[in-house]
């Protein structure tokens, strides 16, 4: 069923309430997600992006019954990956000279996933199509924002920057505007999105936001692939990325940790406690990574000043859910962020130690040599334990 977005551009999606996991097993999705494909109806009928795969056959039937698919003037694949573009071989069987307009690397994209040599048109930033009516469609490559392909579309007059992946959540909701739905909602999906996807390419995107700027384009609606639509005040979420896209932090520590016999699960509990004692208004949270759920760990963690991380030692090393998480903090390449260790032990213990490299190779700025502790801390290691919290909480 199509919605209207404004005058004569109308969203032609998808609404995945069931989605729970995204990129295969990588992204947890707890509140689904959307993939928003938009109908332009002016002198030229244009479609913007389509859908997921397991929906094309949907997507192209729904899209038949709007207009006459012959009546396509031109296809823009803003990116070439499943989630956007998943729909095409269905709907380029019905129209399979249609010009699709993406960027260099997008052609290649689609080339290589469907392995089909359509009418790519290739354009670059500042490239335009005049679709009638006065109004122009205006391109903006977005590369690295998040794969080489990416590029927005600017549809002049209406003031709409299709964005493609970029100000999107994954969030499923009927209602299509941010003005519609349940604010915290929306912000706490965004930063998930933001933390969880578009945080390694900072650089980039600082000087992305800086050129969209420059472009003095006016903005009335951001129309993002994933999620809602952004026309009440879209300037928010710039605003909102320009702070995320500048090594972003709260007063927060996070401690995070795996434990076996509940150790180690003490001594963090004892940190919390000394941090809490030493700095009463920083925000303390402890997540056990064995029973939550890493990508929301990975948002408590862009919010962090500091990440305490701990494990016993086991095979004189770490449990593999500790590495598998700090391998995953590493790939995101988060700044400005300071890390210490804690771990109990029986016999050799080096997982501090191996915690505390692997944090530094991470990026992350380790104060302290570590907490160890030998077997179950008794009442005199808890206590130390707090100590350790407040020296974290002072440095």
């Amino acid at each position: 069923m199509k919605k209207h977005v404004k005058n004569n551009v109308y969203w032609l999606g998808k609404v995945d309430w069931e989605l729970r996991k995204f990129h295969g097993e990588e992204l947890s999705t707890h509140n689904g997600s959307t993939y928003n494909s938009y109908l332009i109806k002016e002198e030229k009928t244009v479609l913007i992006d389509t859908v997921w795969t397991p929906f094309a056959e949907e997507f192209v039937d729904n899209l038949a019954k709007e207009v006459d698919l012959d009546s396509i003037d031109f296809v823009i694949a803003n990116h070439g990956e499943v989630d956007h573009s998943g729909a095409l071989p269905v709907l380029m069987k019905h129209i399979p000279n249609v010009p699709i307009y993406c960027t260099a690397n997008g052609a290649k994209s689609l080339k290589g996933q469907y392995h089909e040599d359509w009418n790519f048109q290739v354009v670059k930033t500042g490239d335009k199509i005049d679709i009638g009516n006065g109004k122009e469609l205006i391109f903006v490559e977005m590369r690295m924002l998040h794969w080489p392909d990416s590029m927005a579309t600017y549809m002049t007059k209406d003031n709409i920057l299709f964005s493609n992946d970029a100000f999107g959540q994954h969030f499923a909701n009927e209602k299509l505007f941010n003005d519609q739905v349940d604010q915290c909602n929306l912000f706490n999906e965004s930063m998930k999105y933001y933390a969880n996807i578009l945080n390694p390419f900072n650089p980039i995107l600082r000087k992305k936001l800086d050129e969209i700027i420059s472009l003095n384009l006016p903005i009335d609606i951001i129309a993002t692939s994933h999620g809602v639509i952004w026309r009440d005040n879209p300037a928010q979420i710039i605003e909102k990325y320009s702070q995320w896209a500048n090594d972003y932090q709260e007063n927060q520590i996070t401690i995070i940790y795996d434990t076996m016999w509940n150790g180690t699960k003490t001594l963090a509990e004892k940190i919390a406690e000394g941090i809490a004692l030493a700095d009463s208004d920083v925000t303390v949270k402890i997540f056990n990574i064995a029973k939550s759920d890493d990508n929301d760990i990975i948002t408590e963690v862009f919010k962090s000043k500091t990440v305490v991380v701990g494990s016993p030692t086991v095979s004189n090393s770490i449990l593999h859910s500790v590495a598998g998480l700090i391998h995953l903090i590493k790939g995101l390449k988060f700044k400005n962020k300071k890390a210490a260790a804690f771990g109990c032990y029986g016999w050799s213990g080096e997982s501090v130690k191996v915690i505390s490299e692997l944090m530094s190779d991470a990026g992350f700025e380790v104060t302290t040599e570590g907490y160890r502790n030998l077997w179950n801390p008794d009442v005199d290691e808890q206590k130390a334990a707090v100590e350790y919290g407040k020296t974290i909480a002072k440095l």
